[in-house]
C-alpha cells in the first residue's frame, strides 16, 4: 500500500511515523513545500528573539533522518499542483528542479497547514509573515540589520509573542489589534493584563483600530495616526488551506475547514484531512470549529494512521486549550469564553478569583488571576482562563482535564492534588474554584459581575467595600461606602438599604461580609472578584487605547 502525504510538519509527520510503527511494509512519501519538514514552528519567535540561539534546535528531524529512522521518503520543496480522486494521483511539482511528474496512492493524508491572513491594504507586501522556517529566516535577517522600530499587525498569540521578542531584540516596537483588547480567547477584564504587562516592557499598543495604508516607511492607522515603521510583521490570523481540497471537489465545512468525519476522513473515503487545514468537533456543543494547535494536529495524525491501519480509534474532540508566555506572565485558555457563551444564549455561571501561586506564607508566591465558567445548572465546567507569573499552566491543565473527564465544577473541590508549601496551597486554586462553585449552585452564595453593578445600583442595591480604610483610599468602585467587614457589626445601622452589594479586593472578605449581612436581615450579594477584577475591566476602563499606549 502506498501512502501520500501531503505535508511534513505536526499532524503530517505525526500520520507518517504512526503509520510506520503500524506498518513495516507500507510505502509512505511526504510531499512537503517548504525546505524542512517536522520543525517546531511554535518556537520560531523565540528564534527572532535570541531565546533559542541555533536554528538547528528548531529543525527536529531531517529527510535524510527520516529515512534513516522510519523509510520515510520525504521530498522537500515540492509542491502538490493537483488531486485527481478518480485516478488516485497527484500532480507533483519539484521546485527546485522544475519537474513535473505524477504520483498515485492508494491513501492520502492532506496536512497542507494554514496561510496567514493578508488583508488587501496598499503597501501590504512590506509587511512580513511568520510561519515556516523561510519566515523566520528572513525576520531573523531583517533584525540583524537593527532596524530601529517595527510594527506587528495583529494581537493574537504570535502577534503578542513576536513583540515581545522584538523588544528583546531592542527594537522600538507597537502593536496594532483592530480588536479592542488582546487575545481574543481572553475576556477583556482578563485581557487588560496582558495590555498592561506589554505597555510596562515598553511595547506601545494601538487597540480598536486597524491598518490602512503601508507606505516606505510608515503604517497609516484607521484612526489617522503614522506610526513609523521600518519592519512591519502581518500576524493577523491564519486561513485553512483549501484550495487542492477545493479543487479536488471535496466537501467544505461551515468554517471554511475541510470537512472531515470522526476518523479524519473528507468526503473522499480514501482521502483523509488533518492540522489546520481540517475542520474540528468542539467538545462542548459538538460544533465544527477551527483550532489551528499543534498537539491537536498530532492527535488527529495518529487518528488517521490508525484507521488507514484497521485499530480501532476514538473520536478527538477540542476544547481549545492553548497557553503564551508575553514577557514574564504567562496566559492560559481552555473552553469557551464569557463572550462567545453570551453569544449563544447559554445560561452560565462566572467565578474570578486571585489567589497564590502556592501558600503564601512560603516566600515567592505570586499572585494570580483565573476565571472559570460553567453552566448554570448542570455544573458543567464550560471554560476556563489564566493569567499570572506562576502556576496558571498547570490549574488550566486541571481543568481542562476535568472538561475531557466531565468533572463538575463542584467536583473541583473533591481533587486530590499534590501539596507542598513550595507548589501549592492545602486548598488549592482548583479546590476553591469547587467550593465557590458548590456554594453558588447551593444558593447558599449570590454572586454579581464587574459588568453588572450599574444594573445592581438600578435595582436599588447600596454598593459597600468592605476593605481597610486605606486600601479604599488607594481606589475604589465609584459611589461604594467605605465599611471594613471586621466594622460591620457596630456600623450596620448606617446601612439605608436592606439590599446591599458587597465588594472586598478579591471576593474572599466579600464572601465573609456578604453571609454576615445575611444573619443580619440584609440582602447581600457579592461582588465576583472583588475590586481587582473591577479595575481591569471595561467599566473601570473605557479607553484603553490611551491608558496603555507608551
Amino acid at each position: 500500500m502506498r501512502i501520500v502525504i501531503i505535508g511534513g510538519v505536526a499532524g503530517g509527520m505525526s500520520a507518517a511515523t504512526r503509520m510506520r510503527r503500524l506498518d513495516a511494509d507500507a510505502e509512505i512519501i511526504v510531499i512537503e513545500k517548504s525546505g524542512h519538514v517536522s520543525y517546531a514552528n511554535c518556537g520560531l519567535p523565540y528564534y527572532v528573539g535570541g531565546v533559542i540561539e541555533e536554528e538547528d534546535a528548531l529543525l527536529l528531524q531531517t529527510p535524510a533522518s527520516l529515512h534513516a529512522r522510519f523509510r520515510l521518503d520525504v521530498r522537500i520543496a515540492s509542491e502538490v499542483e493537483s488531486i485527481n480522486p478518480a485516478a488516485k494521483t497527484l500532480l507533483v511539482k519539484n521546485e527546485l528542479s522544475g519537474e513535473n511528474y505524477e504520483l498515485s496512492y492508494d491513501k492520502l493524508v492532506m496536512s497542507p497547514g494554514a496561510s496567514p491572513v493578508v488583508p488587501p491594504i496598499p503597501g501590504i507586501e512590506r509587511a512580513m509573515t511568520l510561519r515556516t522556517v523561510e519566515d523566520v529566516e528572513k525576520i531573523f535577517n531583517r533584525v540583524s540589520q537593527k532596524p530601529a522600530n517595527a510594527v506587528v499587525i495583529g494581537g493574537g498569540f504570535i502577534g503578542v509573542e513576536i513583540a515581545e521578542n522584538l523588544i528583546h531584540k531592542g527594537i522600538k516596537t507597537t502593536v496594532v489589534e483592530a480588536a479592542t483588547q488582546l487575545l481574543a480567547p481572553l475576556d477583556p477584564e482578563m485581557a487588560t493584563l496582558v495590555a498592561k504587562e506589554m505597555a510596562k516592557n515598553q511595547v506601545e499598543l494601538h487597540l480598536g483600530v486597524s491598518a490602512q495604508e503601508i507606505t516606505e516607511s510608515t503604517v497609516v492607522l484607521s484612526n489617522g495616526v503614522v506610526l513609523p515603521a521600518e519592519m512591519i510583521i502581518l500576524a493577523i490570523g491564519v486561513r485553512p488551506d483549501i484550495k487542492l481540497a477545493k479543487e479536488a471537489g471535496l466537501s467544505i465545512g461551515t468554517r471554511g475547514g475541510i470537512d472531515v468525519d470522526d476518523f479524519n476522513r473528507t468526503s473522499n473515503p480514501d482521502i483523509y484531512a488533518v492540522g489546520d487545514v481540517a475542520e474540528k468537533t468542539d467538545a462542548i456543543d459538538g460544533s465544527s470549529t477551527l483550532v489551528p494547535l499543534a498537539n491537536l494536529a498530532n492527535r488527529h495524525g495518529r487518528v488517521v494512521a490508525d484507521h488507514i491501519a484497521g485499530r480501532t480509534t476514538r473520536p478527538v474532540k477540542t476544547i481549545g486549550t492553548a497557553i503564551v508566555k508575553v514577557f514574564d506572565l504567562m496566559i492560559a485558555a481552555t473552553g469557551w469564553n464569557e463572550k462567545r457563551l453570551s453569544a449563544s444564549g447559554r445560561a452560565f455561571k462566572v467565578i474570578h478569583t486571585h489567589p497564590n501561586s502556592h501558600a503564601g506564607y512560603y516566600p515567592g508566591a505570586k499572585q494570580m488571576a483565573l476565571k472559570m465558567i460553567f453552566d448554570a445548572k448542570t455544573g458543567e465546567i464550560l471554560g476556563a482562563q489564566g493569567v499570572g507569573i506562576e502556576g496558571v499552566d498547570k490549574r488550566i491543565d486541571v481543568i481542562a482535564t476535568a472538561i475531557r473527564g466531565g468533572i463538575t465544577a463542584p467536583e473541583l473541590a473533591d481533587l486530590e492534588l499534590a501539596y507542598a508549601p513550595p507548589f501549592g496551597s492545602a486548598k488549592d486554586p482548583i479546590n476553591m474554584l469547587g467550593y465557590i462553585a458548590e456554594n453558588m449552585m447551593s444558593g447558599l452564595l449570590e454572586t454579581a459581575q464587574w459588568s453588572q453593578i450599574d444594573e445592581f445600583e438600578d435595582r436599588g442595591f447600596q454598593l459597600v467595600d468592605v476593605r481597610t480604610s486605606s486600601e479604599y483610599a488607594a481606589g475604589s468602585i465609584p459611589g461604594a461606602m467605605s465599611m471594613p467587614v471586621d466594622e460591620i457589626r457596630n456600623r450596620v445601622a448606617e446601612l439605608t438599604n436592606k439590599d446591599v452589594l458587597v465588594n472586598c479586593q478579591v471576593g474572599q472578605r466579600g464572601h465573609t461580609a456578604t453571609m454576615l449581612l445575611k444573619e443580619l436581615g440584609f440582602n447581600a450579594v457579592n461582588l465576583d472578584g472583588g475590586y481587582l477584577t473591577w479595575s481591569n475591566s471595561p467599566a473601570a476602563t473605557t479607553n484603553k487605547e490611551k491608558e496603555y499606549v507608551s
